[in-house]
């Protein structure tokens, strides 16, 4: 028996069982080889018609669907292996993602976390991540830092010559030594307790703080738009907590030479830092020749001290001023067991642990130090 025939036979044998069945499937298996088909009505006085017509187009449909199996053996077309769509029974759910982006100045923002928006840029591109931030340095920054600076180097002069004026050239100068050395490293732990403290709490909306929370936090996301900023647009944020008003109140309250050298020694580095900490961003070919000398002798921060803050979770390496106290804070875990006294007392996450869950979980099972 023809084999053409036999197909056709068995072939039409289901759309003889009932008119709506053959409707349904005619509908669909005649678009496979012939496309869209009109629509029918199914009233009684037309449905007989269109079954006629339908019958006769499918019969033509499967024949040229034989014809085109027994022309080869090996392979079938594509198109008769396309799987009829019933789009009336097919239900489809999309299931909207409603998380919302938080704002840089909510509660739970972490720059670096997903949920932030914020993904730290490929190469050394500049990125502003703060709304209202801008590289420019404006008449108003210059202004600050420049009488912030001066009026700092101003009492640190004043308190030398009472210094010399009360214990001699000589021992008042040693004294001004061992007290500006002093101030220089409680500087620079003084940095890594900022630095630790505005990377893991607040945001920026926190007072006094809130601007220089953001800069910091933001700056994981962009570590490089540090190095397009002018010394003025970068430091000008410090100038408020260790400014002109924090130095003339402790030089007015304590009266003494020693403390006013000191804080003013001591606040003078901390607004520094954030240029000692933008030059730790920059290749040797980029800094100036004494800032590549300063960084050798460990006087100012150096690059590669500096690179090991900026590996996820942001945990370790906080002092920015020359990185002296960093080892002995790292290896006795100090910060870490001040966020894990903050959680007992309020619940509150630092953003480090927030970021690295193994950190977490090793910091609130009492293992502090960092390996």
């Amino acid at each position: 028996m023809n084999s053409k025939f036999l197909f056709l036979t068995i072939s039409t044998l289901p759309f003889t069982a009932t008119s709506f069945c053959f409707d349904r499937t005619c509908t669909n298996l005649s678009s496979i080889s012939h496309g869209p088909v009109r629509k029918y009505s199914t009233d009684l006085p037309t449905f007989s018609r269109a079954n006629k017509y339908r019958n006769r187009q499918t019969y033509f449909s499967l024949y040229s669907l034989a014809d085109s199996i027994s022309s080869s053996s090996t392979q079938l077309n594509a198109a008769t292996l396309d799987s009829p769509v019933i789009e009336d029974t097919k239900i489809v759910s999309k299931i909207e993602d409603k998380t919302t982006q938080l704002d840089w100045k909510s509660d739970n923002f972490v720059f670096g976390l997903e949920s932030s928006g914020l993904s730290r840029p490929k190469g050394k591109v500049a990125q502003i991540v703060v709304e209202g931030d801008d590289l420019e340095t404006t008449p108003a920054q210059l202004a600050l830092v420049t009488s912030t600076l001066l009026t700092h180097a101003i009492v640190a002069a004043i308190s030398i010559s009472g210094l010399v004026s009360n214990h001699g050239i000589i021992s008042g100068s040693v004294l001004g030594v061992m007290t500006a050395v002093a101030s220089y490293i409680s500087a620079d732990l003084g940095s890594g307790v900022l630095h630790w403290s505005v990377d893991n709490y607040g945001n920026g909306r926190t007072p006094i703080f809130g601007s220089i929370i953001a800069a910091f936090q933001g700056h994981h996301s962009a570590q490089w738009t540090i190095t397009q900023r002018g010394l003025c647009n970068n430091v000008h944020k410090l100038c408020t907590p260790f400014g002109i008003p924090t130095i003339l109140a402790i030089s007015a309250l304590f009266h003494s030479p020693t403390i006013s050298l000191f804080f003013a020694v001591f606040c003078a580095a901390e607004i520094m830092s954030q240029e000692f900490h933008k030059w730790s961003h920059m290749t040797k070919g980029e800094a100036p020749g004494l800032v590549n000398w300063l960084q050798e002798v460990g006087f100012i921060l150096g690059r590669r001290e500096h690179a090991l803050h900026h590996i996820a979770p942001y945990g370790c390496k906080y002092c920015i001023v020359n990185g002296f106290c960093n080892e002995f804070l790292d290896s006795s875990g100090i910060f870490r067991r001040f966020e894990h006294q903050i959680y007992k007392w309020n619940g509150v996450e630092s953003n480090a642990m927030k970021l690295d869950p193994k950190l977490r979980e090793k910091t609130l099972s009492g293992k502090y130090s960092l390996d």
